[in-house]
């Protein structure tokens, strides 16, 4: 099985957080992936998104032209990737940011309130937690408790104090996706 998937939102939305925990765990996981990160010009409020791609068999190229998944933090990311998915893929909005509705019917729009759930939770900031979460329900691409174990891998040693709202976060985004 192979899930390739995009990532993307504005800059300080942590959307290379979440491609990088999912790399991470893929590996732990004994999987094979790749990753791929883009910036735009500036970091906090510029543009950005990831590749991933998690398989069970060696991975020839870490682009991604047509992802199974989209995670879209924000509505330039939604209308900058949607048309991209492969038909019968899935496309993971946040609803908190994003009003509009996925335009094509041909995938599966899972809508998500991370910031919300995340802003509930104490942080808005783990909003990308929520959604990585919920990625991983519906994808089954990694497990939740491998997501959580590897969260203090990856997190910088100034987010430490977050491992907790993390582990959280990744577990009520788990639960709100069915």
């Amino acid at each position: 099985m192979t899930t390739k998937t995009i990532m993307a939102g504005f800059g300080g939305q942590g959307v290379v957080l979440m491609g990088t925990l999912l790399t991470y765990t893929a590996m732990v996981e004994g999987k094979h992936t790749t990753f791929f990160p883009s910036y735009g010009a500036e970091m906090r409020g510029g543009t950005a998104n990831c590749s991933v791609v998690v398989s069970d068999r060696e991975i020839a190229s870490p682009i991604v032209n047509q992802p199974d998944c989209i995670v879209a933090m924000n509505i330039a990311s939604l209308n900058k990737f949607e048309s991209r998915v492969r038909p019968g893929g899935t496309i993971f909005v946040n609803s908190s940011l994003i009003d509009r509705r996925v335009g094509r019917d041909d995938v599966t729009e899972i809508r998500v309130p991370a910031n919300e759930i995340a802003e509930a939770l104490g942080n808005a900031r783990a909003a990308n937690m929520v959604m990585l979460g919920g990625v991983a329900k519906k994808t089954g691409v990694v497990n939740l408790e491998s997501l959580s174990g590897c969260l203090e891998k990856v997190l910088s040693e100034r987010a430490m104090p977050l491992l907790d709202l993390n582990r959280k976060a990744l577990k009520k985004g788990f639960e709100e996706v069915a």
